[in-house]
């Protein structure tokens, strides 16, 4: 199938090697943009070689896409797609008949096991005893000993259930607990107790770790606001992987400083890089990590791989994996 796919996405050599020569094996043609980046997050630049492109791969500019009636296929490397989620920009693919697909499959499982591991490390007290460690180097053995808990039988409540959040509860199924997922619109083939947004207040209250897994839209922004957290029970714990524009900052800082939440774990924040004199990095237990969540040393293989597998069944004509549009 001679087809000629243009690139954004800077792959590591490997990766880059490995997927020029499928690519060539395939009889198709590989355009590097000039503009490339090695982060998934970053927003693509228009590219005038985006003209040539049958298949973009990466983050091409969306109004760069809308105006290149060629291109008959857009595959997102990220599982994010709030910059392609408009209007305009659906309504154009779904015209012209461009499939469009982001790489959910891809993050899904380490982003799971990373929020999996802030749960199971903020219950057991691995940060404040790791801050020891790198600090005073005391021996909080009683405070850090019988202020412990253990995930078993506690209540989680999933803001979001995508690939991400379907994977998490498939974690902590062995944990014995209750999981609950919200979602605007369900679907019905959940597979774990499922509410609303008029069950959300509910939900809050019930749980003992709320994990947001929210995209950023104008409907999701500081969705998590003063008013949920206050409607969060004493001593829970919040976390986020989703997109830091989810959640009022200054209202989750408020909320862990006061002791109304024993916890938070944040992989995302608002704005990233997050300055080093932004509260958050100062805030009572509040642990942070750079965005690293869906992170593997393999991620560009497996990016590659998920493109080349959907490639497959584009030459097939059938169902592609991640269809977003």
């Amino acid at each position: 199938m001679s087809l000629t796919v243009w690139s954004n996405h800077l792959l590591r050599p490997d990766a880059a090697a490995l997927f020029h020569r499928q690519l060539t094996a395939l009889g198709c043609r590989l355009i590097q943009s000039d503009n490339s980046s090695a982060s998934v997050l970053a927003a693509g630049a228009a590219d005038p070689a985006l003209a040539e492109a049958d298949i973009a791969y990466g983050q091409p500019d969306p109004a760069d896409v809308m105006n290149r009636p060629r291109i008959r296929w857009v595959a997102l490397s990220t599982a994010g797609y709030t910059r392609y989620d408009r209007e305009d920009f659906r309504a154009a693919m779904k015209a012209r008949g461009t499939l469009v697909t982001n790489a959910s499959s891809v993050f899904a499982d380490p982003c799971a096991q990373q929020m999996l591991a802030g749960m199971l490390g903020l219950v057991r007290n691995l940060p404040v005893q790791l801050r020891n460690q790198d600090g005073p180097r005391g021996w909080p053995y009683l405070e850090d000993r019988y202020t412990a808990a253990v995930l078993t039988g506690a209540t989680v409540l999933l803001l979001g259930f995508g690939a991400i959040g379907q994977r998490l509860a498939q974690l902590l199924a062995p944990f014995g607990g209750r999981v609950i997922a919200y979602r605007r619109t369900p679907r019905g083939d959940e597979g774990v107790e499922t509410v609303t947004a008029a069950g959300l207040d509910a939900a809050l209250a019930a749980a003992d770790h709320v994990v947001s897994i929210l995209p950023d839209s104008p409907v999701t922004r500081d969705f998590m606001n003063a008013a949920r957290f206050a409607r969060m029970k004493r001593g829970a714990r919040f976390y986020n992987v989703g997109r830091g524009t989810t959640v009022d900052q200054p209202a989750l800082i408020a909320a862990l400083e006061s002791g109304h939440l024993a916890g938070a774990y944040l992989d995302v924040m608002e704005p990233e890089p997050l300055p080093p004199a932004h509260p958050l990095w100062r805030t009572k237990n509040c642990f942070l990590t750079c965005h690293i969540g869906g992170g593997t040393g393999d991620q560009d293989e497996k990016l590659i791989g998920h493109f080349l597998e959907n490639f497959g069944r584009f030459a097939q004509g059938v169902e592609l994996t991640d269809r977003i549009i």
